[in-house]
């Protein structure tokens, strides 16, 4: 079996090809992809070149982590059933071709326990689960209620603000861009140097920002905590006398885990986690560079999906 893949030959060189599968074992169901987003964060760093040292690094590679399609075969161990509507996290099943993340294919080879059926009525919005599982992730140990300050109103923070209500928390997000501050569900958006807000007990970042833990530490509660849910290519360092004072507290918190991941997914087929508004931009897959230069360029982009629907 073939499929049609994006592929990164090297920094800023992408575009498609087909790509013999491997074949799929007793355990391994075959995908057929419908969509896949497009990360601004780790995959603007594959694109660029700047990824950090990470374990599978390296061209060529399939990007992606965030694909939905339809099992269209399923071994006999795979816990799958042909027909099912998927979430796929990724996949390494290119051969000699890497997979970091390699979700952005036509068909992918997946082990069925990697695989989380989703409702139908999703559809395209399903890619936006890995940064919802992210988001929770990031908000675990959160009693709710209060005061919290998120930094970033793309995709994530937007969906850690959502979710910080759903707590019953009381979100400000910080956002320097003025075309990023529309779109609010709830919550503040402001310019940094507009909030004249107190000290807040629990900041997040989302903006991936490594220049910002001085600033974020100076806004801290005493005993608050700063959290880490973007992805940083640059090294993180602060200046120690007012995190002493504060006895801030750092936590990195930007992989989520399988019960992330169902419980967001819980969430949205309830309606209870609004998905909407959060998918701007749209290309047939036959697009791929255009879309990933928007996706990486365009301030207006919060999220890119690939269309698999016409693949040849």
């Amino acid at each position: 079996m073939h499929a049609l893949a994006v592929i990164l030959d090297r920094p800023e060189r992408i575009g498609l090809d087909r790509l013999a599968l491997d074949a799929p074992g007793a355990a391994d169901a075959v995908v057929e992809v419908a969509w896949s987003g497009i990360s601004a964060g780790t995959e603007r760093l594959l694109w660029s070149g700047r990824m950090p040292d990470f374990p599978g690094m390296g061209y060529p590679l399939v990007p992606g982590y965030e694909a939905v399609g339809r099992v269209i075969a399923a071994g006999p161990d795979s816990g799958r059933s042909v027909g099912e509507t998927v979430f796929v996290p990724g996949a390494r099943c290119f051969g000699t071709v890497r997979g970091l993340f390699g979700a952005a294919a036509s068909h992918l080879v997946v082990e069925g326990r990697r695989l989380l059926p989703i409702p139908d009525t999703l559809g395209e919005r399903g890619v936006l689960l890995a940064l919802a599982a992210t988001a929770y992730h990031a908000l675990s140990g959160e009693e709710g209620g209060g005061r919290q300050l998120i930094v970033g109103h793309g995709v994530l923070g937007r969906l850690i603000a959502r979710l910080a209500r759903l707590s019953g928390a009381e979100p400000v997000v910080w956002e320097r861009d003025p075309a990023r501050r529309s779109g609010a569900h709830g919550y503040a958006v402001l310019d940094p140097a507009a909030d004249e807000g107190t000290a807040y007990a629990r900041i997040t970042d989302a903006s991936g920002d490594a220049g910002l833990l001085d600033a974020l530490i100076a806004r801290l509660a005493p005993g608050g905590e700063v959290v880490l849910a973007g992805f940083y290519a640059a090294p993180l360092s602060f200046a120690f006398p007012p995190a002493f004072l504060r006895e801030a507290r750092i936590r990195v918190s930007a992989q989520w885990r399988p019960g992330d991941l169902d419980a967001v997914t819980a969430l949205a087929a309830a309606g209870s986690l609004d998905l909407g508004g959060l998918i701007t931009h749209r290309r047939p897959a036959a697009e791929a560079e255009a879309a990933y230069r928007t996706a990486f360029g365009d301030p207006a982009c919060l999220k890119m999906v690939l269309d698999w629907s016409a693949r040849s």
